[in-house]
């Protein structure tokens, strides 16, 4: 019984010290660069193909 007991503490530490680790970090953007996204190659009308570039 006390082994199960230890083992079920263990799984639960490490349960939750893995929950504690998740998570997205949210930055604010620095005011003197402008925002940038990338946006993936296509075709433009007129079967143009435009290829993947920073806007």
């Amino acid at each position: 019984m006390r082994r199960l007991l230890l083992i079920g503490l263990g799984l639960a530490v490490m349960f939750s010290a893995s929950l504690s680790l998740t998570g997205c970090v949210v930055v604010a953007p620095r005011p003197h660069y402008a925002a940038r996204v990338w946006v993936p190659a296509y075709y433009a009308p007129g079967s143009v193909y435009v290829s993947g570039h920073w806007r």
